[in-house]
């Protein structure tokens, strides 16, 4: 492929306006500017698209697997490709693999699949998630509670040092029962904090995003609600202007009334963005799957334990884009945001990810009349497209 791309043929979103009869110029796999046909550059490579919408590709910061592959189950670089494979087909060009609560050798060998995953520039791979194992039992979800615990000064220890040398690291955590003094001793390390699978009121949640926690997991899921005389973890989230808040939009883990009033109640720069919490099955036709020892089951678009808890979701990006426009009723501007820029924000790494404008990373999803994915594009390279 040329060193200069110029992508033609459909209207381009950069995050903010769309741009009709226009190119996007792609240099060294980063946009170099929107511009109008003819001021393409005469070396330029042309692609035309032949109708549709070309977006910015879609990040998804909680991803527990893909490809029939589970990070828990399979800790490794070779996971860590076939999770990011898989959900290419959906436009996701970037995301983090997520490792839900396990021993404290899974954690070791799963920071180590994100280095070497780094090392060997993994196409999509962001950094890691790290969910737990520092969590509430009351609020565990489908995380196994043998293996949730505090986090002492070994666990620390191995986080502060994954967030110097990881791409990126997101650290979900009770607020209950991980200390203001290691939430900042992990934010001040570089690390992103989150708050989720917690049963801590207002004043600790808002102790906790005080000390440099600045996000909150799948929004209503795993957390204490929003109540008369206690706004717990979802008033708290809603009302700190910073604090950003995943959310996953299938339409059984958060009613869509709920998902209206927290859009409608979301103040301040911080922003609901969504994820898809997807498992192994994303990608496939598998029926059932297996998280520490546990059946997990796949049936009438969830995943469930035996005893009915939701575990993950059977969710891809962009039919939770769909979701939030033919449901919910948001406009598409603002459902492909919540899908691409309002997560890279998240992770304070907007300045190369999340939008088409230039300098920005090139990684894009080129969308179909209907809303479906029919390519998609990281930095500057086609990763996959329908039908091949």
């Amino acid at each position: 492929m040329s060193d200069l791309l110029a992508v033609t043929g459909a209207r381009i979103f950069d995050s903010q306006h769309w741009h009709d009869d226009a190119a996007l110029l792609v240099e060294f796999g980063y946009v170099a500017g929107i511009v109008a046909p003819d001021a393409i550059p005469a070396n330029a490579e042309r692609v035309d698209l032949g109708g549709g919408m070309l977006v910015p590709g879609f990040i998804d910061l909680q991803v527990n697997g893909g490809g029939g592959v589970l990070f828990n189950n399979d800790p490794s670089v070779a996971a860590i490709r076939t999770i990011c494979a898989a959900h290419v087909q959906f436009g996701t060009t970037a995301l983090l693999p997520t490792l839900i609560t396990d021993t404290a050798a899974v954690n070791v060998a799963a920071i180590a699949a994100g280095l070497a995953a780094q090392a060997e520039r993994v196409p999509g791979f962001l950094g890691l998630h790290l969910e737990g194992p520092h969590l509430s039992l009351a609020r565990k979800g489908t995380h196994d509670p043998n293996l949730i615990r505090p986090m002492d000064d070994a666990d620390l220890a191995r986080l502060v040092e994954a967030a110097a040398t990881l791409p990126n690291l997101l650290c979900t955590i009770a607020a209950e029962t991980v200390t203001p003094q290691q939430i900042a001793a992990l934010a001040g390390a570089g690390a992103v904090v989150s708050i989720g699978h917690s049963d801590a009121g207002y004043a600790a949640a808002t102790a906790a995003f005080d000390a440099g926690a600045s996000m909150a997991t799948h929004l209503f899921n795993a957390m204490s609600q929003l109540g008369n005389r206690e706004p717990g973890i979802v008033g708290a989230a809603l009302d700190r202007p910073e604090v950003f808040a995943g959310l996953i939009a299938d339409g059984i883990h958060v009613h869509p009334a709920s998902i209206g009033v927290a859009l409608r109640a979301k103040r301040g720069h911080g922003r609901i963005f969504l994820v898809t919490d997807a498992m192994s099955q994303t990608g496939t036709d598998i029926r059932t799957l297996t998280l520490n020892g546990r059946t997990i089951t796949r049936a009438d678009g969830a995943l469930r334990l035996a005893d009915g808890t939701l575990a993950g979701a059977d969710l891809d990006m962009i039919d939770a884009v769909n979701f939030m426009v033919d449901t919910i009723g948001l406009d598409l501007d603002e459902a492909l945001r919540m899908a691409s820029l309002y997560p890279a924000e998240a992770m304070g790494i907007s300045e190369t990810y999340g939008h088409l404008r230039s300098g920005a990373l090139a990684s894009f999803v080129h969308l179909t009349g209907d809303r479906q994915v029919g390519s998609t594009w990281i930095g500057g390279e086609k990763v996959w497209q329908k039908g091949e």
